[in-house]
């Protein structure tokens, strides 16, 4: 029997201007993160209003933004949200050079991509993240 997890949808945005890399990061994960995760719904946005629109629904598990996005870069985005949403999904930020991890780090962001797109790291970057954020204590307002 599936653990409900297995059995939950999780929606990711991926946040590119360039067709190809929205591309390259959904064929290089595919429709499941993992052994026990559900399913993707894959949400593609090419615009900040897009990716803006999407994270404020709630109903986004992870986010994926280019850092080299124009003309708004995912590293500017990444700090952003992590600043105004109150319950900000995970954030991974892609990178064109191992140099740049810095900056991704002052965005805040959950993980860190280099440029080009490896199939087995970003898989496995994404799997970690969703787990550790479904593994995340929820913290409850009143």
């Amino acid at each position: 029997m599936s653990s409900p997890a297995a059995q939950a949808q999780i929606a990711v945005v991926v946040y590119s201007q360039r067709a190809e890399v929205r591309s390259a990061i959904r064929m290089a994960v595919g429709r499941r993160a993992g052994a026990g995760l559900g399913r993707i719904t894959w949400v593609e946005c090419a615009s900040y209003s897009q990716v803006k629109d999407q994270l404020d629904t709630g109903d986004i598990d992870l986010a994926i933004f280019d850092g080299d996005a124009q003309p708004t870069g995912g590293m500017g985005l990444s700090r952003q949200f992590k600043n105004e949403l109150t319950d900000c999904p995970p954030i991974i930020v892609l990178v064109e050079r191992e140099q740049d991890r810095w900056l991704a780090a002052w965005s805040q962001a959950d993980a860190v991509v280099v440029k080009p797109v490896d199939p087995v790291v970003v898989s496995s970057t994404v799997e970690e993240t969703l787990r550790a954020h479904l593994a995340a204590i929820p913290v409850i307002r009143r």
